[in-house]
């Protein structure tokens, strides 16, 4: 088996565990209401961390990750990509070819990292890790 096909189910799998834990909903005390749960948006670590290329830009854009995580990034578009630090060499994919993926491994530090393509300058953007 390829790498890249271990990989796609690898995340599949992670991705399709972590939807199975997210709650919909819950019954409450036995009254008979059911009430809803609201599950929101937060800026909490990504058990499955992925970072997708197209159109040239990220997304997205600011992404909060653990500290030495895994990265998965995804380049949707027809040219070779990078997610490169702006500052020092705390990550670097190297290029990334279109329709390709690659991971890169967070730093063990935790801050706020840009980041970069190197052959698109506009594409920019953040690396939170805590």
């Amino acid at each position: 088996m390829s790498s890249s096909l271990h990989r796609r189910r690898a995340t599949c799998l992670v991705l399709a565990a972590a939807a199975a834990l997210l709650p919909v909903t819950a019954c409450s005390g036995g009254n008979g209401n059911a009430s809803s749960v609201t599950s929101t948006a937060s800026s909490a670590p990504s058990p499955a961390a992925q970072i997708t290329m197209k159109n040239f830009a990220f997304d997205p854009a600011t992404i909060t990750v653990k500290p030495s995580q895994k990265v998965t990034v995804v380049n949707k578009d027809a040219v070779a990509h990078t997610v490169t630090a702006t500052e020092g060499k705390a990550f670097d994919t190297g290029n990334i070819d279109g329709g390709k993926s690659g991971t890169f491994t967070a730093p063990s530090k935790s801050g706020s990292y840009r980041f970069v393509c190197t052959y698109h300058s506009n594409m920019k953007g953040t690396l939170i890790v805590r």
